[in-house]
């Protein structure tokens, strides 16, 4: 199969089961605040952030076998994947030892930290402990999966990854509807964890008959691969800087403002994570599809279809930050009650956040392709200004202050010094290339927003607030969206007209070949 048809099938596969998933999600999210409460789920999302903490330990190791694997993915060489595989089992399960570990000590302090919440110790430990036997699962059983992202056969995982998910939140809703016990509610989280790491045990198995699940080989084989060992150093600064912007947000919310606080900003998180992870699923496979284009060194074709992905990310990212802008708030009211709303600053932020986190896309699976992780001190100084920001202006505005934090680092680093560091490390071209590409979608997005805050003003907002007519109203901005967006995007970029007109090729391709 070919790299867009791999692509198309990641991205078929996977949106399909996501969007049942997102489905299922915002039911049972009401369900579980309306029976289980607000502190509960609170207590889940901080101890889940406790948890991304501790998944720092992974190192980046999983990006650094993916970039190792793409050349002998791109060769068929199986005795060479063997072997990086069984590096990153060998990796893997010292890592998951050394998670347990920390989880074990970090826990002896769960007295002071959770000291004023309304649950047992007992509860909380049971609730840490389970999540954190889901999570070690990957690391001791599931580490082979790396192998199906690397060669675009992410949809394999989506289908019983989303499957189970979506299975196993309509059970929880059952519990806490019926039941509203919080241990048989957690318990079906860690029996799904067992049950989803059995199966993709055995589906890998099939894909890869010739991959050996248990090596023997020892961790002398560290030693082999230097390469990957370097760029699991320089990893490991990156993933700290991406986890103090996305996995402290709940940990600075509780600290800084209440528990009950976190599950308001997790509601609107719910929102903004699963357009993210759906954007994730559909372009699974793209990563890999870079990786095996970089392979090929074709520097007029690397070009080309970075800006073609450019576009893209650009149009996805702005339809979803206008619509989210207009519909967020009403959809909210209608979902879980007008009391779970929050200002139109945080709103704001979240959705300037979100916008950064789509378009930045196309330059990290570039970078990662070329395997430009050298830049440590970049993480750095992300994190310093995510926490210096966030702690100032947390304490002064609260929420408001924290996303600020995120959103600061986010200037600099992503939209600044990531572009700059592609193109003169990786396409060693000058950086005025990108901005020649970069400044004109700005200004196709901002002009398309105000023509369509215009429109929607004057010609689509209704104030009957129920389902019904959210319904129509989103379909209508959609509609708008698209057409304006659309057409301006068309006349503004050549890389958006490049990648319609691959899609125009594509079709036409399969209709012939119906016919």
């Amino acid at each position: 199969m070919s790299r867009i048809s791999k692509s198309i099938k990641n991205a078929k596969i996977g949106a399909f089961f996501f969007l049942i998933s997102i489905f299922a999600q915002f039911f049972t999210r009401k369900i579980f605040l309306d029976f289980l409460g607000d502190d509960f789920i609170g207590l889940t999302s901080t101890l889940r952030s406790i948890l991304g903490f501790l998944n720092l330990a992974e190192l980046g190791i999983g990006t650094a076998i993916g970039y190792a694997l793409y050349r002998p993915i791109f060769d068929d060489d199986h005795s060479e994947m063997n072997k990086i595989i069984a590096l990153l089992g060998i990796l893997y399960k010292k890592i998951g030892v050394f998670i347990f570990s920390v989880g074990l000590i970090l826990s002896l302090f769960f007295p002071y930290f959770f000291g004023d919440t309304q649950f047992s110790l007992g509860l909380i430990y049971f609730v840490f402990f389970s999540f954190l036997t889901s999570t070690l699962l990957s690391y001791f059983f599931n580490y082979h999966m790396t192998l199906l992202e690397a060669d675009q056969k992410g949809y394999v995982v989506q289908v019983y990854f989303q499957s189970a998910n979506i299975l196993r939140l309509l059970i929880q809703a059952l519990i806490a509807y019926y039941l509203q016990n919080y241990y048989v509610w957690v318990i079906m989280e860690l029996i799904f964890s067992i049950l989803l790491s059995y199966i993709l045990r055995k589906k890998i198995k099939q894909h890869y008959p010739w991959l050996i699940i248990a090596s023997k080989e020892t961790s002398s084989l560290i030693k082999s691969y230097p390469e990957i060992i370097k760029k699991t150093k320089q990893l490991f600064i990156h993933k700290m800087g991406s986890f103090v912007k996305d996995g402290t947000d709940n940990i600075l919310v509780y600290a800084l403002v209440n528990l009950q606080s976190v599950a308001f900003f997790g509601n609107y998180q719910l929102i903004f994570m699963n357009l993210i992870s759906l954007m994730q699923v559909i372009f699974s496979g793209t990563g890999a599809g870079v990786g095996n284009l970089v392979a090929e060194n074709d520097k007029k074709n690397i070009d080309k279809v970075f800006w073609e992905m450019m576009a893209l990310q650009f149009f996805i990212a702005g339809f979803f930050s206008i619509a989210v802008y207009y519909l967020i708030t009403p959809f909210v009211i209608l979902w879980i009650g007008d009391e779970y709303v929050l200002e139109e600053l945080i709103v704001l932020l979240m959705i300037g956040n979100f916008f950064i986190s789509l378009v930045r896309s196309p330059v990290q699976h570039f970078q990662n392709a070329y395997g430009l992780f050298s830049d440590t001190w970049a993480p750095g100084l992300e994190i310093i200004l995510n926490l210096v920001v966030s702690l100032i202006f947390g304490k002064l505005w609260g929420i408001s202050g924290i996303l600020l934090g995120t959103f600061s680092s986010l200037m600099v680093i992503v939209m600044l010094w990531k572009p700059y560091l592609l193109y003169t490390k990786g396409f060693k071209i000058s950086t005025w290339n990108y901005w020649k590409g970069f400044i004109p979608l700005t200004i196709v997005f901002l002009i398309s927003a105000v023509i369509i805050n215009f429109l929607y003003n004057n010609y689509i907002v209704n104030n009957n607030l129920n389902f019904f007519s959210w319904f129509i109203n989103a379909i209508k901005l959609t509609v708008i969206i698209f057409i304006i967006y659309g057409l301006l995007m068309h006349i503004g970029s050549k890389g958006f007209r490049d990648f319609n007109y691959r899609v125009f090729l594509l079709v036409k391709r399969k209709i012939n070949k119906g016919n």
